[in-house]
């Protein structure tokens, strides 16, 4: 594992692949979060030949199962399944992601490192308050990484889209993507995290049954898209459709 500072405001490290422009960075409030909500996209964009990648803003170390030493090797295997081009983990306190103006420094020095043409990011209204924190430190971050003058390392960095994926509550989604041929490959790295998904169930997202639940979900997507399974996400601002594709 790599560790990249750029000077005192953050230190991030990497533990996949190498930093790298991306086209499309998902932040996880804790190891496996990106897996389950966005995967099987990822999966798809990486493919075909896309780089992308996944940001941890905290190493899950409050969890009641395992450890940040046993999750980090999970998070390690489940990027090399699914083609990732990097993955790192930013190392915000567990049980405590919110916006702060400390946080959103260290993840907008990130965002200027790895440079995401799409930023995809946990949905607001989900009940965990460790997500929906996260979305509001992102908005901010995203803020910050775009301004000339603000003190930061790197060049500034504008992302082009960001997108809202589903946790633990219901979303009305305005995008949703195929992800039936990458099932298998998605259900692999999900499970990659063991010490999650094996033994006694936690909670509704903590369980075996992990695979099953997030599939259901993605049939009824699937159903509203015409497709076997899709993921769904949200966009707050306007899409721009060629009418062609339509």
């Amino acid at each position: 594992m790599l560790r990249a500072m750029s000077d005192a405001l953050t230190v991030f490290e990497t533990i996949h692949g190498r930093v790298q422009p991306l086209e499309w960075l998902v932040l996880a409030p804790h190891p496996d979060d990106a897996e389950i909500g966005a995967g099987g996209t990822l999966i798809r964009l990486a493919r075909a030949g896309r780089a992308v990648g996944i940001l941890e803003l905290s190493r899950g170390e409050r969890g009641t199962q395992g450890s940040p030493e046993v999750r980090v090797a999970e998070c390690a295997r489940a990027a090399g399944i699914m083609g990732l081009a990097w993955r790192g983990q930013l190392g915000l306190p567990d049980g405590e992601l919110r916006d702060t103006l400390e946080g959103a420094h260290a993840l907008a020095a990130v965002l200027r490192a790895v440079r995401p043409r799409v930023l995809v990011v946990p949905h607001h209204r989900d009940r965990h308050p460790d997500h929906f924190g996260s979305y509001h430190l992102s908005k901010r971050a995203v803020h910050l990484a775009q301004l000339a003058k603000a003190d930061l390392p790197g060049d500034p960095h504008r992302v082009g889209r960001v997108l809202l994926y589903q946790g633990n509550a219901d979303i009305t989604p305005n995008v949703l993507i195929d992800v039936a041929d990458v099932q298998d490959v998605w259900a692999q790295s999900v499970l990659a995290h063991e010490s999650q998904f094996s033994g006694a169930a936690i909670s509704e997202t903590v369980t075996p049954e992990i695979v099953e639940r997030r599939r259901a979900r993605m049939t009824y997507w699937g159903t509203m898209a015409r497709v076997r399974y899709a993921e769904a996400f949200e966009a707050e601002d306007a899409l721009l459709v060629d009418p062609l594709t339509l």
